[in-house]
């Protein structure tokens, strides 16, 4: 049995299912956590198919050998018994079962994503397309839990600043972490990519950074200070902006998103 460029290609892009969804965490760079099993379940189909075609693609080209072999017999016998056994055999020999060897190309792609997952969103996709906080009416929001820092998601500090008339995090300390995007001008944000499904729907939660030298773009930082306020709540002016008193490189979460 030939190995086949259709068949390979579904085994290829079930293994990479696979690799992301059953044997890492990688699938959390593209997709929610709720749909693992959907991946898994896709992954296990996709190589299954794979095998099943290139199997019953097998059984055809040994079927295909042996009535070519049998009509080859006739023939030779045939003519043998006419009398025209002295010439070669004029039969057309070529095999319509062969895919053109370019067909091979193909695999290339999924060999590529089975080898080398692609990252997570980053700073490019944050520049290109910020999501302001849904609006939901200006008021005042409950207070924060005691103690200083208080940990909160780019979303929550975002909500408060730019909705919250009763400034709950006036006089505190906050601590939020994301990765570093900058704009030419030299301003910079944390941000984190916020998610409905997938990757493909994501949004931008950026909160500008004051008083700090900016760290290279897409490292992932926790930054502690305190909210800066720039606006009345609910006016174009009010915008999420945090000065800093501390920052400090972190790894990158398992799964980069926030999530709504």
């Amino acid at each position: 049995m030939r190995l086949r460029p259709q068949g390979v290609l579904l085994i290829l892009c079930g293994a990479a299912l696979l690799r992301i969804a059953l044997f890492s965490e990688l699938y959390l760079r593209y997709v929610k956590e709720g749909l693992r099993p959907y991946l898994v379940i896709s992954g296990v189909a996709l190589i299954a198919l794979g095998l099943v075609g290139m199997i019953s693609r097998g059984k055809e080209e040994h079927e295909y050998e042996q009535e070519h072999e049998y009509e080859a017999h006739d023939e030779d016998a045939h003519e043998a018994h006419a009398g025209h056994g002295q010439g070669t055999h004029a039969g057309h020999d070529h095999d319509h079962t062969r895919n053109p060897r370019i067909a091979w190309l193909l695999t290339a792609p999924a060999l590529a994503l089975l080898l080398f997952p692609p990252p997570a969103l980053g700073s490019y996709s944050a520049g290109r397309e910020e999501a302001r906080v849904a609006a939901q009416g200006t008021g005042t929001f409950p207070e924060l839990p005691a103690g200083d820092p208080v940990d909160l998601t780019l979303g929550a500090f975002a909500s408060r600043a730019e909705w919250d008339t009763g400034a709950s995090m006036k006089n505190r300390t906050v601590r939020l972490t994301g990765f570093v995007t900058r704009d030419d001008d030299g301003t910079w944000y944390i941000a984190r990519l916020l998610v409905t499904c997938c990757a493909a729907d994501a949004q931008a939660l950026k909160v500008e950074i004051r008083d700090a030298d900016a760290p290279t773009a897409d490292a992932w930082v926790t930054v502690t200070g305190t909210w800066h306020p720039t606006g009345k709540p609910g006016s174009a002016a009010a915008r999420p902006v945090l000065d800093a008193a501390s920052v400090k490189r972190v790894s990158a979460p398992s799964d980069p998103y926030e999530k709504r």
